[in-house]
């Protein structure tokens, strides 16, 4: 069954496999985290969205990669967290790093 993603303005997608994976190579690029490992993410994170249901926010699927980086790559947590939380300065870098 399809599964769509609702952004933050509304608009509604398919949700894309290829598409989590890329953010989630983007982060971990040129880090010491296997391909089997992204591909273990994201594996969990379309079950728990199947369990779910038809539609998810955008919002619990960037917090579920969020959870699945911090515990894997803190350095591919950061990078993630950055683009996904829209970062403006070195003050939210440095926020966020408190935290991990």
């Amino acid at each position: 069954k399809d599964i769509y993603v609702v952004k933050k303005d509304g608009r509604r997608e398919r949700f894309s496999q290829e598409k989590l994976k890329n953010g989630i190579m983007k982060a971990c690029e040129k880090r010491p985290v296997s391909i089997e490992k992204i591909d273990k993410i994201i594996n969990e994170i379309e079950e728990k969205l199947r369990a779910r249901g038809k539609e998810i926010k955008a919002d619990f699927i960037g917090k579920m990669v969020m959870q699945k980086l911090k515990k894997l790559d803190k350095i591919s947590y950061i990078r993630f967290a950055s683009v996904y939380l829209n970062f403006q300065n070195v003050k939210d870098f440095k926020k966020e790093l408190k935290e991990v």
